[in-house]
């Protein structure tokens, strides 16, 4: 684990960490070899020091309802299925639930700042619990507070990734570049979108807001086109700049189906696709059934695909029990398939 990262028994994470400032820098708990950036930086004076942090905490230990949330209720309100999220032999039955990854560049104060306040200005929120995609939504509180409070760096930023469990209902809002993923029966569905300059709509609202894209970063700069912080490279408050701190949100009803969830900064996916992160953790949770050993597994991997970037992996499972062997029927034809067709094929059977 880094400095300052909270921990909460229910969920499993695991994280490397990666100072562009000294190459001496100590491994984290998990003595995993990480490879050095090879991604270089645009501004120096901007991305002098990158940590990833995770925390978890529990908002509520009330009754578990959607009843007046503002997310949508289940179709099926006699369904008697009620999610347990866990991390070994530790349960907890259906509790409001918060799970959040930060990814901080140009120093610590932006990825500790906003870990340490951003799910207490989502509660006190006036729009909270009625409205709570309105609350969640409001990145710009906390980006805002973290622009007057003198003491921070102000060229600090950071990525901020949220899961906020509520019963049967999770939702994720994301600004950056980490990424969601849910396992569901063997099939990678991914819950949130990379803000990279060069995606597509990211551009297209970069462009029109008069910043630039230079060789895939922002204004020539940064990587990622969301973020709180930053404030160097912002438009003044209440106007919109080509940076922005506000997050896309996704909501999902939780079944069965739903075995667990990945979420983690991009030093994971930079190497490794949504799909072969479920694969990995389902055939591991199939073993032995714990997600603490399937987020360090994923760490592992990734050093091993020579990860450039921080790593920061949290497994959250929704069952008390191990993913069941799914049963594929014989078909009496040969089929061949394609390569890419193959390795989905390996996901829905669980082996690699």
């Amino acid at each position: 684990m880094g400095p300052g990262t909270d921990v909460w028994p229910q969920w499993a994470s695991l994280e490397e960490e990666e100072d562009d400032d000294d190459d001496d820098r100590a491994e984290d708990s998990d003595n995993v070899n990480q490879p050095k950036a090879a991604k270089p930086p645009r501004n120096l004076q901007t991305m002098r020091h990158s940590i990833s942090q995770a925390t978890l905490a529990a908002t509520s230990d009330s009754k578990s309802t959607n009843e007046g949330s503002g997310l949508k209720s289940p179709q099926n309100e006699r369904c008697a299925y009620v999610p347990i999220f866990r991390s070994g032999s530790v349960y907890k039955y259906a509790v409001h639930l918060s799970l959040q990854v930060f990814d901080g560049h140009g120093g610590i104060d932006a990825a500790t700042f906003t870990k340490r306040n951003i799910l207490e200005f989502i509660l006190e929120d006036s729009s909270f619990p009625k409205g709570v995609k309105k609350a969640v939504k409001n990145f710009a509180k906390v980006d805002h507070a973290l622009a007057d409070t003198r003491s921070l760096d102000s060229s600090s930023g950071t990525t901020a990734l949220t899961a906020l469990i509520l019963g049967r209902n999770m939702l994720i809002a994301n600004a950056g570049d980490s990424r969601a993923v849910l396992g569901k029966r063997g099939r990678a569905i991914e819950l949130s979108t990379d803000h990279k300059p060069s995606c597509t709509t990211e551009k297209m609202r970069i462009e029109k807001l008069g910043g630039v894209i230079y060789d895939g970063y922002l204004n020539g700069q940064l990587s990622v086109a969301r973020a709180l912080g930053d404030w160097h490279m912002k438009a003044p408050k209440g106007s919109d700049g080509p940076l922005s701190a506000e997050p896309e949100l996704e909501e999902v009803t939780l079944s069965e189906e739903d075995e667990f969830l990945i979420i983690a900064c991009d030093g994971l996916w930079d190497v490794m696709t949504s799909q072969y992160a479920v694969t990995i953790v389902r055939k591991e949770l199939m073993v032995h059934n714990d997600p603490e050993k399937c987020s360090r597994q994923l760490v592992m991997e990734a050093s091993k695909r020579n990860s450039c970037d921080n790593l920061t992996v949290v497994v959250i499972c929704f069952s008390s029990d191990p993913p069941p062997k799914i049963e594929i029927p014989r078909m009496n034809r040969r089929r061949s398939i394609s390569a890419e067709g193959l390795d989905v094929l390996k996901g829905v059977l669980g082996n690699v």
